[in-house]
């Protein structure tokens, strides 16, 4: 048996993979990536695909970028790893200081983890247990969204709002009260006028603040874009309004910038779009440039003083993992800010979000797609039965069908839900933008699922 053939077998007897069937893994012959360069992945027979995810909406820079290599190279020299319990080392102090001079001035200090969704389970203990040590345990409930999505851990689980979750590990979850999203609402109750859907969702919030805000202790958004629920943007004003009445009710603003975070949204931080200043901040996926899983909680400085007191009084933050702050992620991911800073990337991003705007265009009016969205260098397009405008049914796996025709033309991307997603890495080229979506164009048109 060949090598490929081997650990295809292999693969699917002995790997469980994330949010897989594993009874019908391998029936579309899942693809084994052995190596990447630049903006393309390699399979063990040598085929080449545009990575138009960015390896799950993490890649920044492209893939095996000189400066990152040899930023992992010279710390694998050093040391591979060293616990952060009691103890440091200085990428990771480099790496902390650098992140609270870059993310927006309310955040003063930096708490590691391993990937996006830790980030937002460390920012739901971090409230909770802020307003605990204020003497204010009363105040421990969380005002999440409708089709709110921030991780699989049960904390991130518990502040989403995706039912099928819900309907399966309901029974493992924490109460939330929740909000409407604010893209649907634009749509359904306000004519897709964005300035009317802003008012109203801004009035609904209010008014939950006013009447339970004693006993809320964040109100956690995603940044800009409820991302996994279907690339629903915010219409402007809400993140800005949120913090207003967040400080004007005494509750937290927690901002998961876990996706649109390190360039995404056109700037470094969704944040800036209306010059958000939460009290705690969600980052993970872009850190290490797509590398090394590593992320972020960044607090501020109210925030963190809470925690401050003698020993033994038992107020210091109770989390950490074996791998938090890992020397290895770290250093990566402080030549990936380095690339930042230097501001080619974020330059060149606007005629990026432009020229793939205008090549969704051609999506619009199509029988197989429904309505296109973008928000930044991201977008999603839902697969449509001709026959009935209506998604295809979730068994059907049709969306798949469409990837495994993209993948046979040189494009690799993956469905969400009926959606085929566009996130390539920062560094995708004008001509590399328009590939993906002829391609994707093409393989959506065929209707031979």
């Amino acid at each position: 048996m060949r090598d490929t053939e081997t650990l295809h077998a292999w693969d699917r007897r002995y790997f469980w993979h994330p949010f897989t069937q594993m009874q019908d893994y391998g029936d579309d012959d899942p693809w084994i990536i052995e190596r990447a360069e630049g903006n393309y992945l390699y399979d063990m027979e040598g085929r080449r695909c545009l990575d138009a995810i960015a390896s799950l909406w993490c890649n920044v820079h492209g893939h095996r970028h000189p400066r990152l290599d040899a930023a992992l190279v010279e710390q694998l020299g050093k040391v591979a790893h060293s616990t952060a319990l009691g103890a440091s080392h200085p990428p990771a102090i480099r790496l902390a200081k650098a992140l609270v001079e870059i993310t927006p001035a309310s955040l003063r200090h930096c708490f590691f983890s391993e990937d996006g969704a830790e980030a937002v389970e460390v920012a739901i203990k971090m409230a909770a247990q802020y307003w605990g040590n204020l003497g204010r345990p009363e105040k421990r409930l969380f005002l999440t969204l409708d089709n709110a999505y921030h991780g699989d851990t049960v904390g991130a689980v518990s502040v989403g709002g995706f039912p099928l979750f819900h309907g399966i590990y309901g029974h493992l979850l924490f109460p939330t009260l929740r909000l409407p999203s604010p893209y649907v609402l634009q749509w359904d109750a306000c004519s897709g006028n964005p300035e009317r859907a802003t008012a109203a969702w801004l009035t609904t919030l209010e008014s939950i603040l006013k009447n339970q805000g004693g006993e809320i202790a964040a109100l956690i958004l995603e940044g800009g874009v409820q991302g996994a629920a279907g690339m629903l943007p915010f219409p402007p004003g809400i993140l800005a309004g949120a913090q207003r009445l967040c400080q004007t009710y005494e509750v937290l603003l927690i901002v998961d910038e876990v996706a649109t975070g390190f360039g995404r949204s056109g700037k470094l931080f969704a944040c800036e779009w209306e010059s958000v200043e939460p009290d705690l901040l969600a980052l993970g996926k872009g850190l290490s440039g797509g590398y090394l899983p590593v992320a972020a909680t960044l607090a501020a400085e109210h925030v963190f003083a809470a925690f401050l007191a003698p020993f033994g009084e038992s107020r210091q933050f109770y989390y950490g993992h074996t791998y938090t702050a890992n020397p290895l992620a770290c250093a990566v991911a402080l030549e990936n800010l380095a690339l930042f800073a230097e501001g080619a990337v974020l330059a060149a991003l606007p005629d990026k979000i432009a020229r793939l705007q205008a090549g969704l265009r051609r999506f619009s009016g199509q029988s197989w797609a429904g309505e296109v969205r973008q928000f930044g260098l991201m977008a999603a397009i839902p697969l449509r039965d001709p026959g009935t405008g209506a998604a295809y049914a979730y068994g059907d796996r049709v969306e798949y069908a469409v990837c495994r025709r993209a993948r046979a033309m040189g494009v690799y991307s993956r469905p969400l839900g009926d959606l085929i997603t566009v996130v390539p890495p920062l560094s995708v080229t004008a001509t590399e933008i328009d590939t993906i979506l002829s391609v994707l164009y093409a393989a959506m048109a065929e209707g031979r699922y």
